[in-house]
């Protein structure tokens, strides 16, 4: 926590250092406001959306035709949370090629024609802030609160997100694994209010 305008403020999990513009595959967790169940629940191990959880399917699976450089990976919606792999790929970016760290990882061919992925990262030249994982984050909060207020007027989000850059294939094999088999370990599950109780 440090002291802003003398007001104490939680610290980012953010990368340090990290350009969230470059292209890259992203992990994302968003929350709903103190885990409430707004996205509907799990019945035998069957995820059942409600209402507004079709809403936030709907949005997340529209992300790309607002920002046309995204591309999805695997997702899931949860009764409270959201998990998805956001993949910004940018066809240009204007750096210097000693920024550049080429990866070579396998991914689904339906998705990605090549496997050679260049993941930039920027020193100090973080281009357009419209452009990059936050604005991505915050527009889908946004399509998803606007219609979900029609049916809830007491939906909100969690204030952040949680985000991890995935480096290589075993870690994106890992949590596409893990997305896709959520539903079946909720009763376990860290952002299960009931494994609390």
């Amino acid at each position: 926590m440090t002291l802003y305008k003398n007001a104490y403020r939680a610290e980012s999990h953010r990368k340090k250092g990290w350009d969230y513009g470059s292209n890259a595959f992203y992990f994302v967790t968003i929350c709903t406001h103190q885990r409430l169940y707004f996205f509907g629940d799990i019945c035998n191990n069957i995820m059942k959306l409600s209402e507004i959880g079709e809403i936030a399917e709907k949005c997340w699976l529209d992300i790309p035709v607002h920002f046309p450089f995204v591309i999805l990976h695997s997702y899931v919606v949860m009764p409270n949370h959201i998990h998805g792999i956001i993949e910004i790929a940018k066809i240009e970016n204007h750096c210097d090629d000693s920024n550049v760290d080429t990866q070579h990882f396998p991914y689904p061919q339906n998705i990605i024609d090549t496997q050679d992925i260049a993941y930039l990262q920027y020193k100090n030249k973080f281009g357009p802030q419209s452009k990059n994982l936050a604005s991505i984050i915050r527009g889908f909060k946004i399509g998803v609160t606007k219609n979900a207020r029609i049916i809830n007027p007491n939906f909100s989000w969690q204030r952040n997100y949680h985000d991890h850059i995935i480096r290589n294939s075993k870690s994106y094999e890992n949590i596409a694994n893990y997305i896709t088999n959520n539903h079946l370990t909720w009763d376990d599950d860290t952002l299960n209010p009931k494994k609390q109780l």
